[in-house]
């Protein structure tokens, strides 16, 4: 029995010299684990961007000449005339831009064409430095199908300029 008593002595003398308190491994690893998760937790973060403003459009008048290029090619804006009025599609470029099913309407007068349901060629002003288009001959229901458009643009684009003839500018 003394020697069980000898032997018990040995091992707790054994075991209270190698051990170092709360510094084991396993413990070093948990703490440094807890000192990533809380650094990712509460590191400072890169200020929020803010978006930014298109730039500023000016109102200008257009021919129906100088409002041709505005045909959303080579990165120019995407812009159309309505009775007049000019807006700026661009944010519609893929109805409106190369590619969409209205791209004839770009860089264009596209009033008897929205007032007719017409995509033909035809329905574009032919003459770029001539009068613009008066509308004549579109009955009640093509005149009241264009004013639907025109509400239409006005609520959803920016007017962006006024389209008058050459002679007028």
């Amino acid at each position: 029995m003394d020697y069980v008593n000898q032997r018990v002595a040995q091992e707790a003398v054994k075991e209270s010299a190698d051990y170092a308190g709360l510094a084991t491994p396993l413990n070093m690893i948990l703490v440094l684990i807890t000192l990533y998760t809380t650094y990712q937790l509460y590191k400072p973060s890169a200020p929020a961007a803010l978006p930014r403003e298109p730039p500023a459009v000016v109102f200008k008048t257009f021919t129906p000449r100088t409002l041709l290029p505005y045909n959303g090619l080579d990165g120019m804006p995407v812009y159309l005339a309505v009775r007049g009025r000019v807006f700026d599609v661009t944010s519609g470029r893929n109805f409106y831009g190369p590619g969409g099913p209205y791209q004839n309407f770009a860089g264009r007068d596209a009033s008897r064409g929205l007032a007719c349901h017409s995509f033909d060629e035809s329905m574009l002003t032919k003459d770029l430095d001539g009068p613009l288009d008066k509308l004549d001959g579109l009955d009640a229901d093509a005149m009241e199908s264009l004013q639907g458009w025109e509400e239409r643009f006005l609520d959803k684009y920016m007017v962006v300029g006024k389209l008058v003839a050459k002679d007028d500018a």
